[in-house]
């Protein structure tokens, strides 16, 4: 089935024998692609349609990202919160309408990325709850633009948030990691969190836990 987005993407359909599948939408990391994050589809469990997405603004020759930024001499980061917020949109249109086209229902959807796409799984998650039932956040973090726009706690309950980070990560520190943690422990979610050796990668542990975590969401279905 060819999806009709406005946004590139690539699709690994579900197991056609599914009788109640789930959708995976993942969002790459700042300057790269949707081929990036579809090659974890084979890890991803049959049971999800995996649709990876190309964010919307180019950087250079098959480099794209959600939104642009620079970093300060003090190492804070300054993003165009006018992008940011422009995907943003874009990306909750994007979903509704892959989860029409596919018959998947908000409860069986899962918005997942890596950095910069993790930045922009969490906003969805915190200010489109019902778009969703969980969120995959991989070495990223919370942008403070967005906190604004905060959905009221009650319209998360019942929603799963899983958040994995590199123990040596220096391009996002684990100290965004444990942000997200210590307010996802205040919000009425499950929350799953795991730390992993190795720096702003995903490694096959973490990789692993992830697939796990999409298998425990199916079996609670």
């Amino acid at each position: 089935m060819i999806l009709e987005l406005p946004l590139t993407q690539l699709h690994r359909p579900a197991d056609p024998l599914t009788q109640a599948p789930w959708l995976l939408v993942l969002l790459h990391g700042v300057g790269s692609n949707e081929a990036d994050l579809c090659g974890l589809a084979p890890a991803v469990p049959e049971q999800f349609h995996v649709v990876s997405l190309r964010a919307p603004f180019r950087l250079g020759p098959s480099a794209f990202g959600w939104f642009t930024f620079t970093v300060r001499a003090d190492g804070h980061r300054m993003i165009d919160a006018e992008q940011e917020m422009t995907s943003r949109t874009l990306l909750a249109q994007v979903i509704s309408s892959a989860a029409g086209q596919l018959s998947v229902p908000a409860e069986r959807v899962v918005v997942g990325g890596f950095s910069q796409g993790g930045i922009m799984s969490l906003s969805l998650l915190l200010t489109r709850p019902e778009l969703m039932a969980a969120a995959l956040v991989m070495h990223s973090r919370l942008l403070p633009e967005v906190e604004q726009s905060i959905a009221p706690a009650e319209q998360m309950r019942g929603r799963r948030l899983w958040v994995s980070h590199g123990t040596a990560d220096t391009v996002m520190p684990l100290v965004n990691a444990h942000d997200i943690r210590d307010r996802g422990r205040k919000l009425p979610i499950e929350l799953s969190y795991a730390e992993f050796p190795g720096g702003h990668e995903i490694r096959p542990a973490e990789l692993s836990g992830v697939t796990t975590w999409l298998n425990g969401l199916t079996a609670g279905s």
